[in-house]
């Protein structure tokens, strides 16, 4: 049967998508060829079977969260890591000696462990590797004696990983930069696929959700490649790749709203076809290997695309999409340059923003989750207890999980829901596999390469689908050693029950953190990266003062993206479909926002606007709407209405394309921000405002963003 080459390629580009830049992967390979290391030179060494698992979780802990830019730093993190693991290792071992004493110790190492997450990078590997290594000392029950050859394992995991990260398989930013921007390319010919599929079949509301999660997908992308290019290109450089990057990505945003705009008017059915073909074609062009891209400018299909989206004259039907197409491509070509180090089109380098100092201690949502792992922990000691004398520890290690990046009650219950069902079913698979490979170490050997291979790769996407796999490499575990029982298994599930039970129990009674607290902080956070933003652009536009307005536009997207984070418990299938549907229709109006600002900081230049009254007026409008929201916030109430006439200022015909697409992102910005406080329950002013917006639901039963008492 005749092999289908652009059904392959279409299949490496989805397999290359779902992991830019091969993080993940780089990760799981590190933390698997690490482990087998570690484990041949202990059998080398002729060490017992029990201290081999101390050297694979040093090994994978140490690739799963040294995470440092440098070399010289992710060295030093390991020495660090390494200290501080064997300290634990000590601590632990005697702490075995008075059964009491091991409990009041890991209790106050989770503190740490938490706490220590605020100081990322670093911080993540001195509190987690630490953690673990004395949850293993409990899972082994090292004594004092065994301290030597524990000790020992500890150090060849480190150092097995060491020769990997260092030597073997060592990271390169310019090839992780080139594999980031190849998932780049698959996530912007997904883009034009789903286009052109909606457009194809009508606009239904399967297709219309496949577009906007390619949209999704490819905005991930874009903030890879800013992670990865500060690390491969001098400083001036990477800032024009990233504002580049963000020109693709609103470009392809545009296309994609020009897209379900044309499919509503009245098309004859043979341009909508021309379309389809169009968009169809721009995804051919998109090479594989971006090196090859800049030869695109030079084809006669760029060409004709260039000129299809510029046509003069009397419009016709299609042309907001011929030219999006032509905006799309141009852009692309244009970033490609810059990232194979070509400024020949380029007027000048950007400057680097300056540094910003950041202080060294502050009471957060982190001191407050580590405070509460604290007592959820000691609550877990208690309840695993209950249990199994033997296996307390399980619970406690679920209350350090549950606790890891989670911010409010919501998200606690969420992803402790998630271990257990992770854990649950991993049961299943951790028996089946058990029972199979019993008797044969080289089989299970090998599954267990395969599952902590598994957990390492998926853990960061799924906690269920990395619960699964943790769970299965137990069983594993416990054959190798000889101690595997389905009792033991459904010890499992009851510890981890009992943890997530604590860490929720902690997290709603001890120091409470509601979801509309940090919801509230938050979104006072985004409107004040907003507001930085437009009153920044109007520095800019008007000449007053030159603004890095792309890199305020960046701050915005973070703030989105932790509320986002934030809301992330209210989509889970949990909640009732009224709760999901009103979170849904809030991040609609943070995605609009945030769509807005990108597009105004691409389009802003120096000067732009300068003597210009409107630039002035619309500011002024958006700020005082950004005002009420923060003031309603702020007292639950709001004393004025939002503003918003679509009619004033008058956006001209006129008016240069550059002006009149600055005031138009301003006007939509606006209609963006209305949309967000009508969703919070503030009223317009203007029967029209946010207009484009369907109404949503009532915001007292969901979201209130009444404070307490009021």
């Amino acid at each position: 049967m005749p092999v289908n080459l652009e059904t392959l390629r279409v299949a490496r580009e989805r397999l290359v998508a779902a992991d830019p830049g091969l993080v993940r992967l780089r990760l799981a390979v590190w933390a698997v060829l690490s482990i087998a290391l570690s484990a041949v030179v202990l059998n080398l060494l002729h060490r017992p079977l029990q201290v081999i698992p101390v050297a694979g979780v040093a090994a994978m802990q140490s690739a799963f969260t040294v995470n440092d830019r440098t070399r010289g730093a992710q060295a030093v993190t390991l020495v660090l890591a390494t200290s501080a693991g064997a300290v634990s290792l000590t601590a632990a071992a005697f702490g075995s000696l008075v059964p009491p004493l091991n409990y009041f110790l890991f209790i106050v190492l989770i503190f740490l462990a938490v706490y220590a997450q605020r100081f990322a990078p670093r911080g993540s590997a001195l509190g987690a590797l630490p953690f673990f290594m004395f949850f293993l000392a409990m899972f082994l029950q090292v004594r004092p004696a065994q301290l030597p050859l524990v000790l020992e394992a500890l150090a060849i995991g480190v150092a097995s990983h060491a020769l990997v990260r260092f030597v073997f398989l060592p990271r390169r930013p310019s090839a992780e930069l080139l594999r980031v921007r190849r998932a780049f390319r698959a996530r912007l010919g997904a883009v034009a696929r789903a286009a052109a599929a909606y457009l194809a079949g009508g606009g239904t509301d399967r297709r219309r959700a496949a577009l906007r999660r390619a949209d999704s997908r490819l905005h991930e992308a874009v903030l890879m490649i800013e992670d990865a290019i500060s690390d491969v290109l001098d400083p001036p450089a990477a800032e024009l790749l990233r504002r580049r990057a963000i020109e693709v990505e609103l470009a392809a945003q545009w296309l994609s709203i020009a897209t379900r705009r044309t499919n509503f008017e009245e098309l004859p059915e043979r341009v909508r076809e021309e379309l389809v073909e169009s968009l169809l074609r721009f995804d051919a062009m998109i090479e594989s290997d971006p090196r090859a891209l800049p030869v695109i400018s030079e084809t006669e299909e760029f060409s004709r695309m260039l000129v299809a989206g510029s046509r003069l004259g009397e419009p016709a039907p299609g042309d907001d999409l011929r030219r999006a197409i032509a905006e799309l491509a141009l852009a692309d070509v244009n970033a490609q340059r810059i990232a194979e180090n070509d400024y020949s089109a380029e007027a000048e380098l950007p400057e680097p923003p300056a540094p910003e100092p950041e202080p060294a201690f502050t009471f957060d949502n982190r001191t407050r989750s580590a405070v509460q792992a604290m007592i959820a922990a000691g609550l877990a000691v208690l309840g695993g207890e209950l249990v199994s004398h033997q296996r307390w520890y399980w619970a406690v290690l679920t209350v350090f999980v549950v606790f890891l990046n989670t911010s409010t009650a919501g998200a606690t219950v969420v992803k402790g829901f998630r271990r257990v069902a992770g854990t649950m079913v991993g049961i299943f698979g951790g028996m089946l596999l058990a029972l199979l490979a019993a008797g044969h170490t080289t089989a299970i050997v090998v599954l267990l390469m395969l599952c902590v291979f598994g957990m390492v790769y998926t853990i960061r996407v799924s906690q269920v689908v990395g619960s699964f796999f943790i769970t299965c490499l137990l069983g594993l575990l416990y054959s190798l050693l000889g101690t595997f029982s389905l009792e033991v298994l459904w010890v499992r599930v009851a510890e981890t029950a009992i943890g997530a039970a604590a860490g929720l129990l902690a997290a709603v009674a001890v120091l409470p953190v509601r979801m509309r607290t940090v919801l509230r902080t938050n979104l006072e956070e985004v409107l004040e990266a907003l507001r930085d933003l437009v009153t920044g652009a109007e520095d800019l536009m008007s000449g007053r003062e030159n603004i890095n307005v792309i890199e305020l536009s960046r701050e915005l997207d973070r703030a989105v993206e932790t509320v986002r984070t934030t809301l992330e418990p209210l989509t889970h299938p949990m909640n009732v479909v009224s709760r999901r549907y009103y979170t849904s229709y809030v991040l609609s109006a943070l995605n609009g926002i945030a769509f807005r600002a990108r597009n105004l900081a691409a389009r802003a230049e120096p000067g732009l606007l300068a003597a210009d009254d409107r630039l002035t007026e619309f500011v002024d409008r958006i700020t005082g709407n950004i005002d009420v929201i923060a003031e309603a916030i702020e007292t639950g109430t709001a004393r004025n209405r939002l503003d918003h006439d679509p009619g004033a200022p008058a956006i001209r015909k006129s008016d240069d394309s550059e002006i009149r697409a600055v005031l138009t992102s301003l006007d939509r910005l606006d209609e963006w921000i209305v949309a967000l406080g009508r969703a919070l329950g503030i009223e317009t002013a203007n029967g029209d405002g946010g207009r484009r917006q369907p109404e949503p639901p009532p915001a007292v039963a969901m979201i209130s963003i009444a404070r307490p008492g009021r």
